[in-house]
C-alpha cells in the first residue's frame, strides 16, 4: 500500500482542531466514579503453565459498573521484590488469550497485567473470557459500533473504564511497585493505553504504537478498512446517525486523552497505516499533555514503508530501552530490578 496520508513534514507538526465535547471531562469523571469505591480485586488464582521462568496468576477485576473481568498476571519466577510493572492491552477483536502468549515484559523483568477484552476475543488469537452483559444498546455487531448513537451506551466507554480500573487491580496486587506502573498497548490496545495516560495522573509512562481512535473522523475520511470501516457501514445503513454517532465518538478521541496526559510518552508509527491512519497518532503525539502545564518527556518514531505492524520487533525493542530509562530515573536513577 503506497503512503497515502500527509506528507511526512506536515505530519510532524500536524496538530488538528477538535470539536471537543464541552462536557468531556465530566462525563469521564462521572464514568470513572460509578466504577470507583470498592476493592478493585475480586480473585488471583494461581495457574500452571509449564513455564519454569515465570509464575503466572488467574486475577479476576472489577471493571466498569463492578463487572468482573479477567487478566493475566504474570512475573519472573524466584523474584520477591515489588516490581516495576506492565499493564498492556489487546488489540481489536482479541482477547487475553493464553498466559504464555505474551512474554516479552515478563521476560525483561517487570510485573505484567494482560488485560482481557470484554465482549471481545472472537476474531483472532486464542480467545477471551469476558463477557460485556451491557452490549444491547443498538449499533452493529462490532465492538466500535456497540451503542454508537449515544456516549453513555458505546462500548468503548466501559472498556476505556476497565482500562483504567485494571491499573488500580495492578496496584493492589502484592509485588507491584505502584510509583512504576506503564500502560502499553498497540491498535485498540494503543488507544486504550492513551486513555489511561488521560485519565490516570500518576502513571509513571505509555508507550503506544498506531493508536485506534486517534483523529477519528479524519480516519472515517481516509480508510474503509476495519474497525473504521464499521462506522461507515453502519452509517451506510443509519443515514441520518451522523451526527449522533460523531457525538459519541467525540467522548472516545484519543488527542483529546492524549491533551489531558501527564506520563512519558512513547509513540510508533508506520506511515503507510491503513488500519489506523498516522495523522492520527501524530495528532495525538503533538498535542499530548497541552492542558496539563507538565510538557512530559515524548518522542515518536516513524517507519515509511510499514503499514499497521509500524516497526515490528524492531520498535519493541525500543520500547525495552525507553520503557527501562524512564523507570529507572523514577526510581532514583538505578537501574532496572538492581541489573547493570
Amino acid at each position: 500500500m503506497p503512503a497515502f496520508d500527509l506528507p511526512p513534514k506536515e505530519l510532524e507538526h500536524y496538530r488538528p482542531d477538535l470539536e471537543e465535547p464541552a462536557d468531556f471531562d465530566a462525563f469521564w469523571l462521572a464514568t470513572l466514579q460509578e466504577a470507583a469505591g470498592d476493592d478493585p480485586l475480586l480473585s488471583v488464582r494461581p495457574v500452571v503453565t509449564g513455564l519454569r521462568l515465570t509464575r503466572t496468576w488467574d486475577a479476576t477485576f472489577r471493571g466498569f459498573a463492578g463487572d468482573p473481568v479477567r487478566a493475566w498476571f504474570s512475573r519472573p519466577a524466584g523474584t520477591a521484590e515489588p516490581l516495576p510493572t506492565v499493564v498492556e492491552y489487546a488489540g481489536y477483536g482479541r482477547g487475553r488469550g493464553l498466559p504464555h502468549e505474551r512474554l516479552t515484559w515478563v521476560n525483561a523483568g517487570y510485573a505484567h497485567l494482560l488485560m482481557d477484552n470484554r465482549g471481545q476475543g472472537d476474531q483472532y488469537g486464542c480467545g477471551g473470557d469476558t463477557p460485556d452483559p451491557h452490549a444491547g444498546a443498538s449499533g452493529g455487531p462490532g465492538p466500535v459500533v456497540r451503542g454508537l448513537l449515544d456516549p453513555r451506551d458505546h462500548h468503548h466507554r466501559r472498556l476505556i473504564t476497565d482500562a483504567v480500573r485494571a491499573v488500580a487491580a495492578v496496584r493492589a496486587l502484592p509485588g507491584v511497585d505502584a510509583e512504576r506502573v506503564a500502560a502499553v498497548g498497540n491498535s485498540q490496545g494503543g488507544g486504550l493505553a492513551l486513555a489511561v495516560a488521560g485519565l490516570v495522573p500518576d502513571l509513571a509512562a505509555v508507550a503506544v504504537t498506531a493508536p485506534f481512535l486517534c483523529g477519528i473522523r479524519r480516519a472515517l475520511d481516509l480508510t474503509d478498512a476495519p474497525p473504521y470501516g464499521e462506522i461507515t457501514a453502519y452509517l451506510s445503513v443509519h443515514r441520518g446517525a451522523e451526527q449522533a454517532a460523531y457525538r459519541t465518538l467525540s467522548y472516545l478521541e484519543g488527542v483529546s486523552f492524549a491533551r489531558r496526559a501527564r506520563a512519558p510518552a512513547h509513540f510508533g508509527v508506520g506511515l503507510r497505516d491503513t488500519v489506523c491512519p498516522p495523522s492520527g497518532a501524530y495528532a495525538a503525539f503533538n498535542r499530548y499533555g497541552e492542558l496539563t502545564g507538565a510538557d512530559p518527556r515524548r518522542e515518536i518514531h516513524a517507519y515509511p514503508y510499514n503499514g499497521h505492524e509500524g516497526g515490528d520487533a524492531v520498535h519493541v525493542r525500543r520500547q525495552l530501552d525507553w520503557v527501562a530509562e524512564v523507570l529507572s530515573e523514577r526510581a532514583g536513577g538505578g537501574s532496572l530490578n538492581g541489573a547493570e
